[in-house]
């Protein structure tokens, strides 16, 4: 039986999803359309993501800023391309107190100008290269349809913004990233992703490309999970930044940027979560643990604490329920809100000198002898959990990717299960916008090292450049 504050997975997943976002506590909806309150226990998931890749930029060489929320209209039109990409989504502000301003600013959706500004007065040498920046930060898009974490007007997010002397340096941070975000997706989220390259059609505006990391969904929706830009030097002569190079002769540098936000929250939620609630992969969990004691007996008070000691003191994660609620409502509660491990410690389980643990992912209770080495038991249990959530989200993955020859069997697989569609694509806009038509189909990524499936076209049936992953989106 399910939890009853849970609509089942399979009956209607989108009621499910938020069914879980209430139950977990992850977020809220608020009076200000459009925008949630990130709960305690979601920020926790959104601060554990936020130490894990702040390190890993930071061992790379990325240091982190801050830029303004409000973006001049000037400094935006400069790039053309990106106030065209951006417009439908832009908020302005155009008053400020009681005073109506003489140049409207706009709520920042992105900040690729106003790093372009800095730059400009900042960059006068080779010698000022690279400059490798990060930031933590929000930002506002003026969505039409917005969904908790997935979808929303203001959401958080990282935006990497890195400017360098060569071509070839800026080509190699891009990649560099998209790497980062790919092991981030498979070794700590558990989840499967691929990583492409977007076409022109999809890519971020003003982009010379765009590198992409693609998830899949457990309802076989496709999710956009971290991008990667190169710029090249649209950007730098757009906004003027120019610097002396080892010739003493004046060029424009090379920039990238690179994000991904808190819609992982999302993801985490839409691959591995059931119908008991939120299922979190321990690498990410920011309890891993949660020791129970049934009863208040001495001796089971003294072994839970023992037990938290020492996982605590080793590394892991842990906390003590020694609430006056229910040992049933802590078991619920522990389920509903994803802790990896429930350890169950009661009078009648030290009498028989056991202890019990019980995996979230499985739901799987083990009965082992209290004289067990906790420490090491625990550790290889939550690698054990980590890698069998991974395991069943590609097999999951891979029982929804599917090959396409013709535009019959995209539309067929779409109204019988969507989910990854491989076909082959001559890179004609028509035709992607020709896919789209069917159940809004999207290209998702160009699989550049991938062989033809066939060598035509999905579309046209022409001689194809590109095999191509499509699939629907949030």
């Amino acid at each position: 039986m399910n939890n009853k504050a849970i609509t089942p997975r399979d009956v209607d997943f989108a009621k499910w999803y938020t069914d879980i976002v209430r139950a977990a506590h992850l977020a809220d909806y608020s009076s200000v359309k459009g925008c949630i309150v990130i709960e305690p226990n979601g920020y926790a998931i959104w601060e554990k993501m936020q130490e894990i890749l702040d390190k890993k930029f930071k061992e790379l060489g990325h240091t982190n800023c801050q830029m303004p929320l409000l973006i001049p209209e000037n400094l935006l039109k400069k790039e053309g391309e990106l106030v065209e990409g951006f417009a439908p989504e832009v908020a302005w502000v155009t008053e400020g107190g009681q005073k109506k301003l003489t140049e409207k600013l706009c709520i920042r959706p992105t900040s690729e100008t106003l790093f372009c500004d800095y730059y400009a007065s900042h960059i006068k040498s080779y010698r000022d290269l690279p400059k490798l920046y990060n930031q933590w930060c929000n930002v506002l898009r003026w969505e039409k349809e917005t969904r908790p974490f997935l979808r929303s007007r203001e959401f958080l997010w990282q935006e990497g913004h890195t400017i360098h002397e060569t071509k070839e340096e800026a080509i190699n941070e891009t990649d560099q990233m998209m790497g980062i975000y790919n092991w981030f997706h498979n070794e700590i989220l558990a989840i499967p992703s691929i990583r492409g390259k977007k076409t022109e059609k999809e890519k971020f505006a003003g982009a010379e490309y765009t590198l992409t990391n693609e998830a899949l969904m457990y309802n076989g929706v496709v999710l956009q999970a971290g991008t990667s830009h190169y710029f090249g030097q649209k950007f730098t002569k757009a906004y003027d930044v120019k610097y002396a190079n080892r010739e003493n002769k004046e060029d424009y540098p090379y920039q990238t940027s690179w994000g991904t936000t808190t819609r992982m929250i999302g993801g985490l939620i839409m691959v591995h979560s059931d119908d008991y609630g939120l299922v979190l992969p321990p690498r990410i969990a920011p309890k891993q643990v949660v020791i129970i004691p049934i009863g208040t007996s001495d001796i089971v008070t003294k072994v839970a604490n023992k037990c938290k000691e020492e996982l605590e003191k080793n590394g892991i994660s842990s906390y003590l329920d020694d609430s006056d609620k229910s040992p049933g409502f802590k078991f619920s509660e522990a389920e509903v809100n994803g802790i990896p491990i429930r350890i169950e410690i009661g009078d009648r389980d030290i009498a028989n000198q056991k202890i019990v643990f019980v995996r979230r992912d499985t739901r799987e209770k083990i009965t082992e002898s209290l004289d067990i080495e906790i420490v090491s038991y625990v550790q290889n249990l939550l690698e054990t959990i980590q890698n069998d959530m991974y395991m069943r989200a590609k097999k999951r993955r891979d029982e929804l990717t599917f090959t396409a020859h013709n535009m019959q069997d995209i539309e067929n697989i779409l109204n019988t299960q969507p989910g990854f569609i491989h076909a082959d694509w001559c890179g004609s806009q028509k035709c992607e916008e020709k896919i789209k038509e069917i159940k809004g189909c999207k290209s998702r990524c160009i699989l550049e090292n991938e062989e033809l499936i066939d060598g035509k076209c999905v579309c046209c049936g022409k001689k194809a450049k590109h095999h191509v992953v499509w699939g629907i989106q949030y």
